[in-house]
């Protein structure tokens, strides 16, 4: 099985103090010719002139129709789509609890010891994330992930080791694959929507269409 990849709101190992409060990682389980005639689809009902379509362009209230549609029931994603949510304070403050078994300070100054602590890149919640997507769907598994500097070859290397059902994860730009750019909506969306809601503007609409596609114990998977 083929999965399709993309992130939206990663910062690495930064994760407090930064522009996003939310990490998602989607991946979606389509065919290149399904995924192709999902983006023109979005085209022909968007109508945009931009050369790359990104979520913010579904998330135009505009656009509601189209968003309502690319999550429903009747859209291409049912059934073939997850996606992982995680609030970055509470991933970090978790982390906390485990290392000193409380947070008695500012997380910001936690995230900078931590960061120099451990191992490069062991805060990262993409990493954790890809692992997630492998547990997630059946038999062996082949990523198919949108370029990441993070994802150096001894980190692949390093996730088959800590997953051996990963067969293979191929780097890709996501404007040369459809299926990328279709997970890449999926997180950006799924992201956005997060983030209104910790700031108390939930939009429970999209949220109850987003939730048959979130995986994890709760919304925000810590």
């Amino acid at each position: 099985m083929e999965i399709a990849c993309d992130e939206s709101g990663s910062e690495g190992e930064k994760l407090v103090g930064g522009v996003t409060a939310v990490f998602a990682h989607a991946g979606v389980s389509l065919s290149e010719a399904e995924a192709s005639a999902c983006v023109e689809a979005l085209r022909q009902m968007i109508r945009s002139p931009a050369l790359e379509y990104k979520a913010n362009h579904l998330l135009r209230t505009k656009n509601r129709w189209v968003l309502l549609w690319f999550l429903g029931q009747d859209g291409p994603l049912a059934g073939r789509a997850r996606v992982q949510l995680v609030d970055k304070r509470r991933y970090l403050a978790s982390r906390v609890r485990a290392e000193f078994g409380s947070v008695t300070g500012p997380l910001e100054l936690y995230n900078d010891l931590l960061r120099a602590r451990g191992p490069r890149g062991a805060l990262d919640p993409l990493f954790p994330a890809i692992l997630r997507t492998v547990a997630q769907w059946d038999g062996p598994v082949s990523i198919v992930h949108d370029q990441q500097l993070s994802l150096t070859d001894g980190r692949i290397q390093r996730l088959k080791e800590l997953a051996p059902r990963l067969e293979s994860l191929t780097l890709v730009d996501s404007q040369h694959d459809a299926r990328v750019q279709v997970a890449d909506f999926l997180a950006g969306i799924a992201r956005r929507v997060a983030e209104e809601e910790l700031n108390g503007k939930p939009d429970r609409e999209v949220i109850e269409l987003l939730m048959p596609f979130v995986v994890g114990p709760t919304m925000w998977n810590a």
